[in-house]
């Protein structure tokens, strides 16, 4: 298994900040926040399922060819192999706790396919 996050972890990005809440063999746990406007790259994970706990603010989350809002107090599950990214419109910071599982939790387990920031592959 392959983790290089380690607990109090944390970076800025054009959209926001992450924050590694825990780690352990097999699970990471990050606080993201996301800012008004802010949009995460179209990507997919080949070794990790990821689940978001929405905290604050209200998310559009794209899952597969689907785009969901989510407000505080929903989720979503990602699994593997599955194109997702999570983008908010709102006027405030959004706010979700992102539970990843699997086998490689690493950001080389990251395959993106659009992003706003010139960052896709």
């Amino acid at each position: 298994m392959s983790n290089t996050y380690a607990r109090g972890q944390h970076d800025t990005r054009p959209w926001g900040t992450w924050e590694v809440i825990d780690c352990g063999e097999g699970f990471c746990v990050k606080r993201i926040v996301v800012n008004s406007g802010g949009i995460l790259s179209l990507q997919l994970h080949h070794y990790r399922a990821e689940h978001w706990i929405m905290v604050k603010g209200v998310a559009t989350v794209t899952l597969g060819e689907m785009q969901m809002p989510k407000k505080a107090g929903e989720s979503v599950y990602i699994p593997t192999e599955t194109k997702h990214r999570i983008q908010n419109d709102a006027a405030e910071p959004l706010e979700f706790i992102e539970v990843q599982i699997g086998q490689n939790l690493d950001e080389n387990d990251i395959v993106r396919f659009e992003d706003k920031y010139g960052r896709a592959q």
